[in-house]
């Protein structure tokens, strides 16, 4: 079980819980084992910069990094190879640090198969690793739609807020027997009723930990949380990881 953020800032209010020495990423990654490079869809990094971050973080230590929007939302998965190979050129320099590749649709973005078996079989060609996708058309979350993702071993995001009366938990390939069993399962969770912003309250903390506790043990399971803007991110991952813990 992988608990983190999206980003690794520590706010003011959770800043005893990472103590030492060093970068923000140094302390973080003493509490947590994984981390979201957002950062990465917005604007690229040099490779210096990824060899640094690596570098900031202990031996098992995990980065997820979301895809370019020139990808995803620019180009719609289409033509995608001259900007995922880029991509992947920069942040391949975080070595095994960079375990899951993050793909995040925009909303408008229908599912087609056609597309969608193109890019995805590319992206597995390109990286070695585990790559998922948060979809956010209600296409993507048809029997059909499942049945395409699980066959390209493509993990679909389970999100919050949903979108979709399935969305909530994770979905396309989750293993060859389809119970997580040999298969990284993520989560994304960006805050409600503020997107970004809300802290989640000590119920719904506690309901999602009875959930992940359900996984087995076999299941490559990452939870994290985005609603960084008001440092609420943070927060809640410890809170998770103590409810796991109890």
């Amino acid at each position: 079980m992988r608990i983190g953020t999206a980003g690794w800032s520590i706010p003011r209010q959770a800043a005893d819980a990472f103590p030492g020495e060093g970068s923000h990423l140094m302390r973080y990654a003493r509490v947590f084992a994984c981390a979201e490079i957002n950062s990465s869809f917005h604007r690229p990094h040099r490779p210096a910069v990824y060899e640094r971050w690596a570098l900031q973080t202990p031996a098992g230590f995990r980065f997820s990094a979301k895809v370019p929007r020139a990808v995803t939302h620019e180009g719609r998965l289409r033509g995608a190879r001259p900007a995922l190979e880029r991509f992947l050129g920069e942040a391949g320099a975080l070595g095994d640090r960079l375990a899951v590749l993050l793909v995040q649709l925009p909303p408008s973005l229908a599912f087609e198969a056609r597309p969608a078996r193109t890019f995805f079989e590319l992206a597995h060609r390109l990286f070695g690793g585990a790559v998922v996708c948060e979809a956010r058309h209600p296409s993507w979350f048809t029997a059909a739609s499942e049945r395409v993702l699980a066959g390209l071993q493509v993990g679909r995001v389970a999100t919050d807020p949903v979108r979709a009366p399935n969305a909530a938990r994770p979905g396309g390939w989750l293993g060859p027997a389809g119970d997580g069993r040999g298969a990284l399962v993520y989560h994304r969770w960006h805050g409600v009723p503020v997107t970004y912003r809300s802290r989640y309250d000590a119920a719904w903390i506690s309901a999602r930990a009875a959930e992940l506790a359900a996984w087995p043990a076999e299941a490559d399971v990452w939870c994290l949380f985005d609603n960084t803007a008001s440092g609420a991110a943070a927060v809640n991952a410890l809170e998770l990881r103590a409810a796991l813990c109890t």
